[in-house]
């Protein structure tokens, strides 16, 4: 069966370079919604624990049971609300603030720009007002950016907006409050950090999406994919491989499958432009379901080190490329 591994070295080194940035390891909620961006919720809980952090950013309940002894915190972006001190939900509308339930945690979220979800800067004094009624215990004050990565104002826009929905909280008289609307580009950009954490993702597992104009800021990424050989045989001048037989062998060859295809989350893609694996062989013909073929008899071939150049293969993120491995995949820690 195919492999992912894990380097821990390259993850710590990530997580160190946003630490230098923020100013403290303890800023930074390291986001493990989506199995970890494909990476392995429990693997990389496990790594950021030892490494120090002690708070965590998921997508659901479940996600959050599976590594709340390991954090102190956990925010949880939606889903289902169960009261838990560990747990605080992300909170995305006035009517999802009324029908909160007794002592539970929030981070209410307002739309700075993005204009995806939260509440609007017009309707923060009414929930507010809210909150204060029904004696909600406000955690947190949330946003997102929209294009931290890209050239342009609206970075700068939504930044002004959160700076006026922290100031008019603190003028309402809450206390205690932390207030959060960085990602890892948000954290990349920002010359001085001034907010209370980093919900840090897809940095943390090693890419910089953040447009050329910007000053470097290495990354390492920290996944890899293997698969291991199946079949080997060899194959005369002209003799098609794999479904529709779109290759066609150009020499006599030898040619082995590979233990992973499209049902383990690889893509497709197109055969007549082939990917070229990490170990430089072109995938031949069709990807099937569960293999690939190759040249050559290797017992074991790197298919992708790190998403990056997969992402630009086919013409997509590496978050896609990532979240898209099955969590039935054996994940390795390596250092």
């Amino acid at each position: 069966m195919a492999t992912i591994t894990l380097n821990r070295s390259n993850y710590y080194h990530n997580l160190s370079q946003f630490a230098l940035k923020t100013g403290s390891k303890d800023k930074i909620a390291i986001v493990l919604k989506d199995n970890a961006y494909g990476h392995g919720i429990l693997e990389m809980a496990k790594l950021s624990s030892e490494f120090g952090l002690k708070r965590a950013v998921v997508r659901k309940v479940s996600e959050a049971k599976l590594i709340d002894t390991l954090f102190e915190d956990i925010i949880i972006l939606g889903g289902e609300v169960e009261p838990n001190p560990k747990y605080s939900y992300a909170i995305n509308s006035l009517e999802q603030l009324k029908a909160l339930p007794q002592d539970v945690k929030i981070e209410l979220k307002i739309d700075t720009g993005m204009h995806r979800n939260g509440i609007t800067m017009g309707e923060l004094d009414e929930a507010l007002e809210i909150i204060k009624q029904k004696e909600i215990n406000l955690s947190g004050i949330m946003s997102h950016y929209a294009s931290a990565d890209e050239l342009g104002s609206e970075y700068f826009y939504q930044l002004q907006n959160f700076r006026a929905a922290k100031a008019k909280t603190l003028e309402a008289g809450f206390k205690n409050v932390r207030f959060h609307i960085d990602n890892s580009a948000g954290a990349i950009r920002c010359s001085a950090f001034e907010f209370d954490l980093v919900r840090l993702g897809i940095g943390a597992y090693g890419y910089n999406h953040m447009d050329d104009s910007f000053d470097d800021f290495a990354l390492k990424p920290v996944l890899n994919l293997y698969a291991k050989r199946v079949a080997t045989r060899a194959l005369e001048k002209g003799q098609r491989v794999g479904y529709g037989g779109e290759f066609v062998a150009p020499k006599d060859m030898l040619v082995s499958t590979y233990d992973v295809g499209y049902g383990d989350g690889w893509r497709r893609g197109n055969a007549l432009n082939p990917f070229i694996t990490a170990d430089s062989g072109a995938i031949l013909g069709r990807v099937s379901m569960d293999f690939i073929s190759l040249e050559g008899d290797k017992e074991e071939v790197c298919v992708m080190e790190g998403a990056m150049s997969a992402a630009r293969h086919f013409q997509t993120i590496t978050y896609e490329i990532t979240c898209a491995l099955h969590a039935d995949i054996p994940r390795k820690i390596v250092d």
